[in-house]
């Protein structure tokens, strides 16, 4: 048989067969494999570049700041996944910013590069489980531990929460980790409240029977004075503030890996963000 005639049978052409997939037929690949509803009410959207252009490769990240974008063209990666927003708001919304040299500098050189960034926030979280949490527990090496396939609740090995917090100091390398509570509370059973959810769902959470919770960041009239309150009064209550970033961007790692399950024409790189602060101790 003919192998043109083949590839027609088979709804391909030679040119299609031998091309790499363009930004939105791989975003289609991530809607076709995530187990839920996919709703036209996201944030999951395009940020920029041209949709219908050939990938070149894939950077995976947390926050697409400029040594992402950097990254992905020294890697020669032409689309760009990013968890959170690219323009400094939820919405990625650039109103008030026309005349901004940082944004523009920032535009500039995503447009320069033909860069195309895609945003996958909403439906990453309602995959089940989480692809966040699950990145989180693999991290840490939790994922035996949830409570009853709960990934926000987990059972370790009872410790201080001054040896758990050094531990996490070590593993995530940061300066800023936040910790409340008494240095020699035992604990063990932990909730994960990642990212930035909102007091009222972490309250929520350390009403329940933790002795920990481990969040991302809250505002600090919240959450932070309710566990303060409660350490006062001598209850058997902390917590772990990693941050946003850290709290969140195994999830991304995991996702990079996730893709490359299936997206095998281009290649797939996770470009993990550096933490933008300091401490004024800390050698430079």
């Amino acid at each position: 048989m003919n192998k043109l005639f083949l590839f027609c049978l088979l709804g391909f052409s030679v040119s299609s067969a031998a091309r790499n997939p363009t930004a939105s037929e791989i975003i289609e690949q991530i809607k076709t494999h995530i187990n839920c509803e996919w709703d036209d009410e996201t944030v999951d959207t395009f940020k920029s570049g041209n949709a219908d252009d050939e990938v070149t490769g894939a950077v995976c990240c947390m926050f697409a700041d400029m040594n992402v974008l950097k990254d992905a063209v020294a890697k020669k990666c032409n689309l760009i996944i990013t968890h959170e927003p690219v323009y400094y708001n939820h919405l990625d919304e650039t109103s008030g910013l026309d005349h901004d040299p940082i944004f523009q500098e920032k535009l500039n050189y995503i447009n320069e590069n033909h860069l195309i960034i895609w945003r996958f926030h909403d439906h990453w979280h309602r995959h089940q489980p989480d692809g966040i949490y699950i990145g989180l527990l693999d991290k840490l090496g939790w994922s035996s531990s949830t409570v009853k396939n709960n990934y926000r609740l987990v059972i370790i090995e009872k410790q201080s929460l001054k040896k758990l917090s050094d531990r996490l100091q070590s593993i995530f390398q940061i300066p800023g980790i936040r910790v409340i509570g008494d240095p020699n509370l035992e604990v063990s059973k932990i909730g994960l409240m990642l990212g930035a959810p909102g007091a009222k769902k972490q309250i929520q959470m350390l009403q329940t029977d933790i002795d920990l919770m481990i969040g991302g960041e809250a505002q600090e009239w919240e959450t932070y004075q309710y566990v303060n309150d409660a350490v006062i009064q001598g209850k058997n209550k902390a917590v772990i503030f990693l941050g946003h970033i850290k709290s969140e961007e195994a999830g991304m790692a995991y996702f990079a890996k996730w893709l490359a399950t299936f997206q095998k024409k281009v290649p797939i790189v996770y470009s993990e963000n550096k933490v933008p602060y300091w401490e004024p101790s800390q050698k430079l």
